[in-house]
């Protein structure tokens, strides 16, 4: 079943172009857990191959994964926490997840929706937080499309780099995406890596403005 799906999103970006490119991101922003990876690198394959430009690519994928975060941050005011946590279970958000991006966001603001964009499992939950604890649009709305636009660009260049040496994992989605997840395990942990540092500071800065104790 999910190599069919795999296979069926993988097509779709072939045949559709940018819009594939667009409307998948848009879909990989949102609950559905559908792999960026499988996205964003044949797009950048078939760009080297003169079916589309890199930067076209790039764009489609940004702008894409900013319109699925838009509707997911709408849809969260509107919805509201109380509702998600009790039915988020059903649509892919079960409490566990949903409590760690709300944290994420409440400690971290937009430099946590911009660090979010660009890890596993955050990068499809952050813009529900951000709209449950109304975050201002325009800040959330900048942090995701540099966020987005920077994966986006990660994505293609690797897939460019290594699709372009190794053509034949176009005929494998799964293992195109594993071979893409160990390419990126250092980008990946950089930016973990960044994260903590940035929470550090954060927390002395606010250690540093708390009334001494009487």
């Amino acid at each position: 079943m999910m190599h069919e799906l795999l296979t069926a999103w993988f097509r779709l970006v072939e045949q559709w172009g940018y819009w594939g490119v667009f409307v998948l991101m848009a879909v990989e922003s949102s609950i559905i857990p559908l792999p960026s990876e499988v996205v964003m690198p044949p797009a950048a394959f078939w760009a080297a191959q003169g079916r589309m430009t890199f930067w076209g690519v790039v764009a489609a994928g940004t702008f894409g994964s900013y319109a699925g975060s838009a509707v997911g941050y709408w849809a969260a005011q509107w919805i509201g926490l109380p509702l998600l946590h009790k039915y988020g279970r059903y649509v892919f958000l079960p409490e566990k997840k949903l409590q760690l991006a709300e944290q994420w966001v409440a400690q971290y603001g937009v430099a946590g929706v911009f660090t979010a964009r660009l890890l596993p499992v955050l990068r499809h939950l952050v813009s529900y937080p951000a709209g449950l604890f109304r975050m201002p649009f325009g800040r959330f709305s900048a942090a995701t499309l540099i966020g987005a636009g920077v994966w986006c660009l990660v994505l293609s260049w690797f897939g460019q780099e290594v699709i372009g040496s190794h053509p034949e994992l176009l005929n494998s989605p799964e293992e195109m995406i594993a071979v893409m997840k160990a390419k990126l395990r250092w980008f990946v942990a950089g930016v973990v890596v960044l994260g903590v540092l940035y929470g550090v500071v954060v927390y002395f800065k606010r250690a540093q403005r708390r009334p001494a104790s009487p």
